[in-house]
This record gives C-alpha cells, sequence and structure tokens, in this order.
C-alpha cells in the first residue's frame, strides 16, 4: 500500500513539476477567498485516485477537490497540491500529501516534495523516512533556541487577533517563527528535524493526516490545541520534539477560546 502511494504521489509530481515551466498559462478559480484551485490540483488529484483504484478499486476516498466517495474500512486521505498559492506564484514550497487510513488509524503516510525531489514515507510502527534514509526529529531541548513554524490564518479571519497574540508570544520564545505556506510540508519538515515545532489553526483532515504519522513515527508529539488527540476533527494542530511540544502548548494555552477549540475540519 505504501508503494502504490509513492507511484501516485510521483505521478502527481510529474504533473505538478511539469505546469512549473508555462506557470502564466495555467488555469486558476477561486473558491473562497484566498483560496485558489488549479486545473494543475484538478488534474493532480485525478492521478492520485486513478492510481489508488487501479490498486485498490473498492477503497473509499476523501480528497480536497473531489471529496468523499465510497464506503470501506480503508480510506485515502488526498491533498494533491497542498500550497497551491506559492505553487502559482513560483515559490517552490508545496507538495501532494496522501495518507490511508485503516478504521479511522492512518497507517501510511507519503509526502513528496516535487521541487526538492524529496519523499517523506512512513508505515505506522515502523518509522519514518526521507528517500529511504530513516529521520528523526531534532534532539532541540528548548523551544527558546527553537525553529518554529507556522500558519497564517487565510481563508476565515475571525480568529486572526488570538493567532495573532500567539504568534506574538512564539515569537518572543523561539529563536524565529516561519510560514512557509504548505502545512503538509511544514510537517513533513518537522519529522525531519528542519523545524522544532508547528501550530496551526483552520486545517483540513488532508493537510494533517500524513504529516501527522511523519512526526509520531519520528519520534515526535502530536495533539489539538488542548493536548489532546482531536486535532483531525478540530482542525487544528500542534507538533515538534517532546521537549519544545510541551513548551509550546504552554506558550499556546492562555489565548485558547471555546470558539477555537470548537473548530471542525473536513472529516
Amino acid at each position: 500500500m505504501l508503494n502504490t502511494a509513492v507511484k501516485a504521489a510521483r505521478r502527481a509530481g510529474n504533473i505538478i513539476s511539469r505546469a512549473t515551466r508555462n506557470l502564466d498559462v495555467v488555469a486558476v478559480r477561486e473558491k473562497a477567498a484566498n483560496d485558489f484551485v488549479s486545473e494543475v490540483d484538478r488534474e493532480a488529484e485525478r492521478a492520485i485516485i486513478s492510481t489508488l483504484h487501479e490498486a485498490y478499486p473498492g477503497h473509499a476516498i476523501l480528497a480536497e477537490e473531489s471529496g468523499a466517495s465510497g464506503n470501506s474500512e480503508y480510506r485515502w486521505v488526498i491533498d494533491p497540491l497542498d500550497g497551491t498559492t506559492n505553487f502559482l506564484h513560483g515559490f517552490p514550497q508545496y507538495c501532494v500529501s496522501i495518507a490511508l487510513e485503516h478504521r479511522g488509524t492512518v497507517t501510511q503516510a507519503v509526502i513528496y516534495d516535487p521541487a526538492r525531489n524529496d519523499l517523506f514515507t512512513a508505515s505506522r510502527g515502523r518509522g519514518a523516512f526521507l528517500n529511504e534514509t530513516r529521520i528523526r526529529v531534532s534532539k532541540r531541548q528548548h523551544m527558546k533556541s527553537g525553529l518554529i513554524g507556522t500558519g497564517f490564518p487565510f481563508k476565515e479571519l475571525a480568529h486572526l487577533e488570538t493567532y495573532m497574540a500567539m504568534l506574538r508570544d512564539a515569537m518572543k520564545g523561539s529563536a524565529g517563527v516561519r510560514r512557509a505556506g504548505s502545512a503538509a510540508l511544514d510537517l513533513a519538515f518537522v519529522a525531519a528535524g528542519r523545524l522544532d515545532g508547528f501550530w496551526e489553526i483552520g486545517l483540513s483532515r488532508w493537510d494533517m493526516a500524513a504529516g501527522a504519522l511523519l512526526i509520531t513515527e519520528a519520534g515526535g508529539l502530536v495533539s489539538d490545541l488542548e493536548g489532546n488527540d482531536g486535532w483531525m476533527q478540530s482542525g487544528s494542530i500542534v507538533a515538534g520534539t517532546p521537549k519544545v511540544f510541551v513548551e509550546l502548548l504552554q506558550i499556546l494555552a492562555p489565548h485558547l477560546t471555546p470558539a477555537l477549540t470548537a473548530r471542525h475540519s473536513a472529516a
């Protein structure tokens, strides 16, 4: 199953890479305010679903652009191009994200960065890998010296002031905060030790599923904003090395509101 997901991710990555040569002719539609979808997203998603269904025709699908289909104890969770706005501007920070759930638990994960040809993979209980080399989260012991990733609210701005307060305190409590524009790839970077922690609010299941498994298989921790395991339901995620994770939760805690923690992502 992991090999099939890798094959699907590379097919999608090839489509994305070809399109980068002619970005000025890529057709784009605005799904919502500041939320774009391109013909490349759709083509990449079709290639992924076709590859998965060739091998597993009975499996269910949850994909960002085409939604949910099928009924099975196995479900593929797909983001064909996470970081579409970056891609459309030629900013090389985007990826393909594919996860497999078995009875609601993520068991396989693939994140492919076509700009760098980096392939992140994980199978539950078998570790996480980057280009077939085992990876671990960083050994950073304190957030003060850590590099933290995040994502700015851009589709829904109701919690912008709360987020800005979180950002202020994270900036004060760390060596730096980065907002690169692809949550799935940011999570893979945590797994590989390139970032020491990460948090974001308002995500969807396809943004988090693969990256969360990568991090836990690389020795890191993942939770919702309250330190519980409801990040898939809340749409908000905190991740990091074991020590940085705890400190990041403590920094975010004073800013939590019932409205923020009750948010729900796509199931």
